[in-house]
């Protein structure tokens, strides 16, 4: 395995210059932000090339970057259980926050299994909406709950068919 330079490296050979981003080197956990349309073609050269084999999916994150900001970010934790290594790739998203407009993200269903109980989790609180993905919905709360309980401008509901929720 490789230092995140390599990484890099190998996926701008792949995919062209303009696939990452930005990348973080000087921090506890390196990141690569990568372009979001090649999500699950990025995810696959890093599961299937012999330099990586990031074999295991052990996280997704969603993150509200603020209501000023208009982005979301999806933050994947990859391990390579091989090499004994880890590596986390981000993907940035604009939206105008709109309940009817949900940020939308290519899912990596396809590639590792375990993103299908992730993509929905971060659907489910956060309102992001993976494309392709087989299962979309709910996974915490219940089908009718009206919002997204982690972003920063939720609001929080008085009542649920007539309980008081306080």
């Amino acid at each position: 395995m490789e230092t995140i330079a390599r990484i890099r490296e190998l996926l701008e050979a792949a995919f062209g210059l303009e696939i990452v981003i930005a990348d973080e080197q000087s921090v506890l956990q390196p990141a690569l932000t990568v372009a979001k349309e090649a999500l699950p073609q990025v995810c696959l050269f890093l599961r299937d090339h012999q330099e990586t084999y990031f074999d295991f999916l052990s996280c997704i994150s969603a993150v509200d970057d603020g209501v000023t900001a208009g982005t979301f970010t999806v933050v994947y934790h990859l391990a390579s259980i091989p090499y004994n290594q880890q590596l986390t790739l981000k993907v940035i998203v604009q939206n105008d926050r709109q309940l009817d407009n949900l940020p939308v993200i290519p899912t990596v269903s396809e590639v590792w299994r375990t993103a299908e109980w992730h993509e929905r989790e971060a659907f489910d609180l956060v309102g992001i909406y993976f494309e392709g993905h087989r299962d979309l919905r709910r996974i915490l709360l219940p089908d009718d709950w009206e919002g997204y309980p982690l972003r920063k401008d939720y609001k929080e509901a008085e009542a649920y068919h007539g309980i008081a929720i306080k």
